[in-house]
């Protein structure tokens, strides 16, 4: 059953009673601070299920509200900012670019993570390249077909650069062998498995290399803009 479109303001309350209710989770440091979690170890050195998570073997579906039919006949991603080389991909031409293989786990942040996903795409580093960001590009805001229902706010979320270029980080396209479902985010939607999933916009359409650090639709809502899952790092307030 589809969400109501009210999903976000009820998203926003959850998160307001969340910061009350679990203050180790909201303005978290890092330094000197050990990754917490159960289990083996996974290929970072982490323990595999990070703090305050539950592992699940369906893959939930959250969104704002609306999950937008993009076509792969009209789906483009528009890369600009701080490049020396803005572009923009058809289908087809990010289909041409490497491709690669890779198995990950999806942290929410709402408090499940799924396993050894199989994905397939384009690593972000690709796009990096082609695009050759100038020297005082040090951040990177990601921009999602999808809109807060009712206005034009787009879905948007912001990662450092240099989280942005690690080897997992995906524009992905196929999942455990299928197209990338359309709730998920299909038909290409990125994916950042050291970080909460939100960073990960789905139906992504646009990236933007800046010099300055700017939050995105759930940075300002509430979700910590660093959100880091070995550290509990959920919630931000702005005291």
């Amino acid at each position: 059953m589809r969400e109501k479109p009210d999903l976000v303001a009820r998203r926003q309350k959850y998160i307001q009673r969340q910061i009350e209710l679990d203050k180790g989770a909201v303005n978290v440091t890092f330094a000197g601070h050990t990754p917490e979690g159960r289990g083996p170890a996974n290929r970072h050195g982490m323990p595999k299920l990070p703090v305050g998570q539950h592992e699940v073997k369906n893959w939930p579906v959250l969104d704002l509200g609306e999950q937008p039919h993009v076509s792969r006949d009209t789906w483009k991603l528009e890369v600009g900012g701080l490049v020396e080389n803005p572009f923009t991909l058809t289908w087809d031409q990010f289909m041409a670019l490497p491709q690669v293989d890779e198995v990950s786990d999806f942290h929410c942040v709402t408090t499940w993570s799924r396993y050894d996903n199989h994905w397939r795409g384009v690593r972000f580093k690709t796009i990096a390249e082609l695009a050759v960001p100038k020297e005082e590009a040090r951040h990177v805001l990601c921009t999602g077909y999808d809109f807060m229902p009712g206005t034009s706010i787009p879905y948007t979320t912001n990662l450092p650069l240099a989280r942005a270029i690690e080897d997992d980080v995906l524009l992905v396209h196929t999942w455990e062998g299928e197209p990338l479902p359309q709730e998920h985010g299909g038909p290409c939607r990125m994916i950042t498995p050291k970080l909460y999933a939100w960073k990960g916009a789905k139906w992504i359409r646009k990236i933007e290399f800046l010099a300055e650090d700017r939050k995105g639709f759930w940075e300002v809502r509430g979700y910590s803009n660093s959100a880091e899952p070995w550290f509990n790092d959920r919630y931000a307030t702005n005291d």
